[in-house]
């Protein structure tokens, strides 16, 4: 009798292991397939260098599981911006002056709406054409995306929606990270010295706020108080108003010559600055002579 219960106890035990077995194997081998992107809010962020033409950009998806799989996998794309109005509620709450925007339709064409997996590998991918010249850098822009599983496939539920941002940089400046530059001069002959962020307009043109004004990320103030340095095959530097301010461009210090440059020294390269202008905001008016730079890899 009791050897009768032990093997029914091990047949038992075995069972159970063969199913247990069973089910990590399902798991380890399924394809399960995913939008590729890089954090907890499902964002893809595609830096691209604002040059006056189309730029190109690629919308990924991945498999999970131990192989790759062993047929085309074909994940179906759809616009949706139902991701983006979560990612601003659980971002900035009610502050809807800083909600992150959809971006224009003129401004990108995705060129399928699906992304095939092919047999054997890992990743697939599908172009997007981008034409960001015009996108303001005071703004997030995002393309809403979903996944969907006309074809049997199944998707990973958490990633089965991407936010796609398009982030803009030049030469001179990146929305990517702060172009943070140091200042050192004068304002109407008097030693002066302040950190100022420069923003990507364009391929050759940035915005900056005025001498050592004070920058405020609102438009009324960038409209009051910041310039644009516009940069010509030469490196001339042509200083004309943002938008409000009233300014002259001084042309007539040869220490400050309006001109960009870089300089390279000890292993290191710095993009500099040499300005002069004059700026009236208010009933103020200030005469600058400065030098803006930030060293770059």
């Amino acid at each position: 009798m009791k050897r009768s219960f032990i093997a029914i106890l091990a047949i038992s035990i075995l069972c159970s292991s063969c199913k247990d077995n069973e089910v990590f194997d399902k798991e380890m081998y399924k394809n399960e397939v995913a939008l590729i992107s890089s954090d907890y809010h499902n964002t893809f962020k595609e830096v691209v260098q604002l040059t006056g033409e189309e730029v190109i950009g690629y919308i990924a998806a991945s498999s999970g599981g131990t192989h790759a799989p062993t047929k085309d996998l074909v994940i179906g794309l759809e616009e949706d911006a139902a991701p983006l109005a979560k990612y601003n509620f659980a971002v900035y709450d009610n502050a809807d002056e800083l909600y992150a925007k959809l971006l224009p339709k003129e401004k990108y064409e995705i060129m399928d709406d699906k992304i095939v997996i092919k047999a054997g590998q890992l990743t697939g991918r599908t172009m997007v054409k981008l034409r960001p010249d015009g996108l303001s850098p005071d703004s997030t822009y995002f393309i809403g995306l979903k996944a969907t599983n006309g074809s049997a496939v199944e998707i990973k539920p958490k990633k089965s929606t991407m936010l796609y941002q398009v982030i803009i940089e030049n030469m001179y400046a990146s929305q990517a990270k702060n172009s943070m530059y140091a200042m050192v001069g004068f304002a109407n002959g008097l030693s002066t010295a302040a950190n100022k962020q420069l923003f990507p307009l364009t391929r050759n043109s940035v915005r900056m706020v005025a001498g050592n004004e004070t920058f405020v990320s609102k438009v009324p103030n960038i409209e009051k108080n910041c310039l644009i340095l516009e940069m010509d095959e030469f490196n001339n530097v042509t200083i004309r108003p943002y938008k409000d301010i009233a300014l002259v461009q001084l042309n007539n210090d040869p220490s400050y010559p309006n001109k960009f440059k870089v300089e390279e020294a000890f292993g290191m390269r710095t993009n500099v600055f040499l300005l002069s202008y004059q700026y009236t905001i208010g009933n103020v008016t200030t005469v600058m002579k400065e030098r803006v730079e930030m060293p770059v890899k």
